[in-house]
């Protein structure tokens, strides 16, 4: 498995000319050498022959009848197993079930090939194609695609063993040590499935003749059936024996109504296990300080967190506490995160950050009155930075208005996050996080998703500055008795029911959401009328533990409590990023599901499908790993820096200058991996200042104080063709002209979409020799009212910026990290060790 890193944190000056011109070039990738032909077709002869031997021999032991065979073949050290070429779709009587990792001890390797894992594919051959894979066998033997190479070459060189499959570890796709035991537990079972119902019915009987219970109900995927059945590890194997459909098992996970369900008492028992279980650090330096309706912190997950004079309100008649349980709700997910995985987890866990409650709703949300909430918000925070002024604070804000007249448009109360977040008053930059606001209606299910794709996301989140989240869901399994007959209204990873979205703004609005983390799901009954469901929610913590402990919590304000224990997470481990880091890494870990891409059509080739799902989604789901840690394969450069984006010249506001990243690159390293594809993401994350008054909000080169672009030299461009080109393109332009991006083809968003709002992001993907004579990065302005507004005094004001770039290269690659860390004169320090 690849080594994890701590990030690096580019210190140095910028250096402007001359620079040296990017040398294009390099060496192909070194190919481990070929097998003997004639012994390796041999042995993996006798293997595959074996291995059907054993496995009829199983049939005959227990009386099975059945149409095929499962196969294990295992990658040969040093070459990639070619997973596609196991399987033929046109039949369907050979399909490849699963692909999986796993370490292996080293004695298994060949001395010279410096791997750790080894790559395994479980495949199903039916009876009437025995001969397939034996026959592609002999081929590489004897016959020749061309003089000196063998038919078939790539697939039998890559297989170093081929294994009957009628255990549970080739199915085992979950972490080991979940396997059941002799105890019974609640696992999924992942079938294929290319006939309609007949694998259902199938699997059903054999359940039945099996006396194994089960969960009513499937959940389809493309050709995949899941269950969720009762079983222990013998069980597990009598299933791989006698189905002809198995494609992975999975344990299935704990959801919130396990601990709902159980009364308080019950409940009690799982708290002290986990307090019993939990590190709290004595003095935190972050906080998360939530704008709600106040916590109660007498709940005891929350006490060691929120202490009393961390409690306050924004009107002084007002008490601290939650009288409403919203507030509350928010707190367990910020404290903890996950509840569930925290609860079902016998681990030691540490929490590194403390919470701060500022009530500025005497009344649950939806319920208040109108007011001004920008000042509400604002002097909620400040009683939280009175109190404790030097935290490294998150800001998090899930009460919004859903009045629909914005639809993007900066409103007062967005406008004051952006002002409180760009410190442009009391020159502190804040961490704001808000969510993107619920659906109105959530009873009928029938017009979802177009219904949720046809709500705005609620003031204030069209906020520049702040951390928009919205909502997905990987939540589908309904156990409750009494929702019988129910389904699930989202697909698992799915958008969630809750969500909102930006597809209906202008486009000259930032895109919003800018991420999505778990919101829950809603049920369906078979009217299409939907309910709330506790299997379909998250877990958090209750106002009134006396009564219970838990409760369920759903919606965007549970995903915005997620992101701000995420951007805890990273604050806690690097003390010295900026605000605009945290929110810049937060953006570059995400991606889309596989779900959320095929739920609206995603075509990665078409710009205008990567901007829709970019104004329902944003940039997807974060990756607290990816955040939290580069790895031996996966680089993250980090620079935090300082420009005068224009100046006073000669009686005129001009635009002032540049930056010019050179960036210190693992060359040689791509340069060997030569045409193994890689990625490049890179992130540009700054606050504006909002434009003063209406009129200027009306117009997209008026509300922002300034803007920043990035742009990125091509393969082989000299670095003063490089300057030349981008001054072309943005000397007095905000929109880039056509024509002037490097490599179009490879970037994933393009300019049109990524060059909205205050926060750019973008994933270039191609070769790793283009990528290593791909390392300039130029940060320029665009227009903005600091230049335009030269009677406000602020035309040669500083702006801060943050730039984040990661580079990916296959897991089994050169390492990357190394050569960089030396580079800039840091000691790698290996995270876990």
């Amino acid at each position: 498995m690849p080594i994890s890193y701590p990030h690096i944190l580019l210190t140095g000056d910028l250096q402007s000319y001359p620079f040296k011109p990017v040398i294009a070039g390099g060496n192909r990738t070194k190919s481990p050498p070929n097998p003997n032909r004639e012994v390796h077709s041999s042995y993996l002869r006798n293997k595959l022959r074996q291995a059907w031997q054993e496995t009829e021999s199983q049939y005959l032991a227990y009386h099975v009848t059945r149409s095929g065979v499962y196969l294990e073949f295992r990658e040969n050290p040093g070459f990639e197993l070619a997973t596609q070429s196991l399987e033929n779709i046109q039949s369907k009587k050979i399909r490849l079930l699963n692909v999986r990792k796993e370490l292996v001890a080293l004695a298994d390797l060949q001395k010279d090939i410096p791997e750790l894992t080894a790559t395994f594919a479980t495949v199903y051959v039916d009876n009437e194609k025995q001969d397939y894979f034996f026959k592609k066998i002999e081929e590489y033997a004897t016959q020749d695609e061309k003089p000196g190479v063998p038919k078939n070459k790539k697939l039998i060189n890559s297989i170093s063993d081929i294994r009957q499959a009628l255990n549970i570890k080739p199915f085992w796709l979950d972490t080991p040590d979940l396997i059941p035991g002799g105890k019974p537990e609640w696992c999924e079972v992942w079938l294929r499935s290319d006939e309609g119902n007949a694998a259902k019915d199938r699997f059903n009987s054999l359940l039945a003749a099996l006396n194994i219970p089960s969960k009513s109900g499937f959940i389809r995927f493309p050709e995949r059936l899941v269950k969720v059945i009762l079983v222990n590890r013998s069980k597990l194997e009598h299933l791989t024996l006698y189905s002809d459909d198995i494609a992975e098992f999975r344990r299935a996970k704990e959801l919130a109504s396990f601990w709902t369900d159980m009364d308080n008492a019950g409940q009690a028992e799982w708290v002290n296990d986990l307090t019993g279980r939990t590190r709290f650090k004595q003095y935190p330096g972050v906080s998360i300080c939530i704008l709600d309706t106040g916590v109660n912190n007498s709940h005891p997950l929350l006490a060691p967190l929120l202490a009393e004079e961390d409690c306050h309100a924004v009107e002084p008649e007002w008490a601290v506490h939650d009288e409403h349980k919203h507030g509350t709700l928010m707190a367990g997910v910020a404290a903890y995160g996950d509840i569930v995985s925290c609860l079902s987890s016998p681990d030691p866990i540490e929490i590194g950050h403390c919470l701060e409650s500022a009530k500025i709703l005497a009344k649950p949300p939806g319920e208040a009155e109108p007011d001004l909430w920008g000042d509400i918000t604002a002097r909620g925070i400040a009683r939280a930075e009175i109190q404790a002024p030097g935290r490294r604070r998150v800001v998090c804000l899930a009460v919004s208005s859903a009045d629909k007249r914005d639809r993007g448009r900066p409103s007062s109360w967005s406008g004051q996050l952006d002002q409180l977040s760009s410190g442009c008053e009391d020159g502190t930059r804040r961490l704001m996080i808000v969510c993107a606001g619920n659906i109105d209606d959530t009873v009928t299910a029938k017009k979802y998703p177009e219904a949720q794709i046809k709500n705005s996301v609620h003031d204030p989140g069209q906020s520049w500055n702040a951390l928009t989240v919205g909502a997905y869901t990987s939540l589908n399994e309904i156990r409750d008795p009494d929702m019988a007959g129910y389904e699930p209204v989202a697909p698992k990873d799915g958008l969630s029911p809750f969500s909102t979205t930006s597809t209906e703004w202008n486009d000259d609005w930032p895109v919003k959401p800018d991420i999505v983390m778990e919101g829950g799901n809603l049920a369906r009954d078979a009217y299409g009328f939907a309910s709330e469901c506790s299997d379909l929610s998250l877990l958090s913590t209750f106002y009134k533990p006396y009564e219970s402990y838990f409760y369920p919590f759903n919606m965007t304000s549970a995903a915005s409590a997620q992101a701000a224990w995420f951007a805890a997470r990273i604050r806690s481990d690097y003390p010295d990023f900026w605000p605009e880091t945290v929110r810049a890494l937060m953006i570059n870990s995400a991606s889309w599901t596989e779900n959320l891409k095929r739920q609206f059509s995603f075509d990665e080739s078409s710009k205008a499908s990567v901007k829709r799902l970019m104004r329902i989604c944003g940039y997807g789901v974060p990756d607290l790993d990816k955040a939290l840690h580069s790895a031996s394969n996966s680089l993250t450069l980090i620079s935090q820096k300082e420009i005068r984006p224009y100046k006073k010249e000669s009686g005129r506001n001009k635009t002032n200058e540049m930056h010019l990243h050179e960036l210190p690159w693992p060359k040689e390293e791509l340069l060997n991996l030569y045409n193994t594809e890689v990625e490049m993401r890179i992130t540009l994350s700054y606050f504006i200042e909002p434009g003063p008054g209406e009129i200027g909000w009306k117009n997209k080169y008026r509300y922002p104080s300034h803007g920043l672009r990035f742009h990125l030299n091509s393969p082989g461009e000299l670095m003063d063709e490089f300057v030349d080109r981008i001054n072309k393109a943005t000397r007095e332009e905000e929109k880039e002209a056509p024509g002037t991006e490097s490599s179009r083809e490879h970037w994933v968003i393009g300019t049109q979409t990524r060059h909205k709002g205050s926060l750019h992001s973008d994933i270039w993907r191609g070769t790793a020799v283009e990528l290593a004579a791909c390392n300039m990065i130029a940060v320029v302005p665009t227009i903005g009212w600091w230049r335009e507004r030269g009677h406000l005094g602020k035309v040669e004001k500083m702006a801060r910026y943050s730039l984040v770039v990661s580079i990916s290269t296959p897991e089994q690659s050169a390492d990357i990290y190394i050569p960089v860390a030396t580079k800039v004169g840091i000691e790698p320090i290996v995270i876990g060790v």
